[in-house]
């Protein structure tokens, strides 16, 4: 089983507007806030150009922060950085939206964003900036039995107010994530404005062959979170040993065999489909070893054997961690 054709990687995949998009990011989910502002900084003195921004990860004051730091001391000019946010659940109310981005905006000490997502196709109730930010999840964490709260807001009506944000200026392109076929669809019927960029979960055991190939037929970039599949989730007990790509026999002998870690293959594979990466790591070692992928390729057969390990396993699910951790189940995917 072949997902998609191989393409030759690169280190940027342009799109429609022109724009040319990092295909190696630094995702900042999970990432520990104190060491964060001097990460980015290394981040982009050695070289990356891409940062994966959100509201929900806590942290965009520390990367903002790191930005500025680069920036200040001339590693990089603003032009050559690629910074994406996304818009989180509690803000989907149109009149909610604009102060959501420009809250991001002013953490991350930026006048404008290269891309803003809508996090998830969930709409919760509003949570006000002065009783929390980030919001999370739980509507009220100090209730008796705290639960997310759900809000009827059509998707499409979200989608017109990240439309307004690309018209006034505060975001350069904006986009989806964790979507499945059909919903993208949807918005592609309505969209006055396209999205630019999927962002779902992808690894060597979540394939996802049609939602690659129905981007890649809209033309809309794909960027890959979790990457690397399961190591993000272990600690959260969202994932068990047994599912780490990185140890499995087919990676592992193909990373053998190029002289390369589980990783660089796992992510060189990404990259290869035609997508943009977004691994995280905290290890100054491994940003420099996760952007080494451009100076060899898997072969047909390789690529070939990794699409083969697909166990349809998803690992960000609100449909399975919605019920677990917040009492409320919510599924998204079928």
């Amino acid at each position: 089983m072949t997902s998609s054709p191989t393409v030759s990687a690169s280190p940027h995949l342009t799109l429609p507007d022109g724009g040319r998009f990092p295909t190696i990011g630094l995702g900042m989910w999970k990432m520990p806030k104190p060491e964060l502002p001097g990460l980015v900084r290394e981040a982009i003195r050695l070289g990356y150009r891409h940062l994966d921004c959100a509201c929900d990860y806590g942290n965009e004051p520390q990367v903002g922060a790191g930005i500025a730091s680069a920036l200040r001391d001339g590693l990089c000019r603003r032009d050559d950085l690629w910074v994406t946010s996304k818009l989180w659940n509690t803000y989907h109310e149109p009149k909610h939206a604009r102060a959501a981005c420009e809250r991001s905006l002013r953490d991350l000490q930026l006048d404008v964003l290269d891309l803003y997502l809508v996090h998830f196709p969930i709409a919760l109730a509003y949570v006000p900036f002065d009783v929390r930010y980030p919001p999370e999840w739980f509507f009220d964490p100090a209730a008796a039995a705290p639960g997310m709260k759900p809000i009827a807001v059509p998707y499409a009506d979200t989608w017109g107010a990240m439309e307004e944000l690309q018209r006034a200026g505060l975001v350069k392109r904006i986009g989806v994530c964790n979507l499945n076929v059909s919903a993208l669809r949807d918005v592609l019927s309505y969209a006055k404005i396209r999205p630019a960029v999927h962002q779902l979960e992808l690894h060597p055991y979540l394939v996802q062959p049609r939602q690659l190939r129905f981007c890649a037929q809209e033309n809309i970039a794909v960027t890959a979170f979790s990457p690397l599949g399961a190591p993000s989730y272990l600690p959260l007990g969202m994932a068990t040993p047994a599912e780490n790509v990185l140890a499995d026999p087919v990676v592992t002998a193909i990373a053998a065999a190029h002289g390369r870690t589980p990783a660089q293959i796992a992510l060189r594979w990404g990259v290869q489909r035609g997508c943009a990466v977004i691994p995280k790591t905290a290890s100054p070692a491994r940003l420099a070893e996760n952007l080494a992928l451009f100076d060899f390729a898997l072969t047909p057969a390789e690529m070939t054997a990794i699409d083969g390990l697909d166990r349809h396993r998803r690992f960000n699910d609100p449909g399975h961690f919605g019920e677990k951790a917040f009492n409320t189940f919510f599924p998204i995917f079928d």
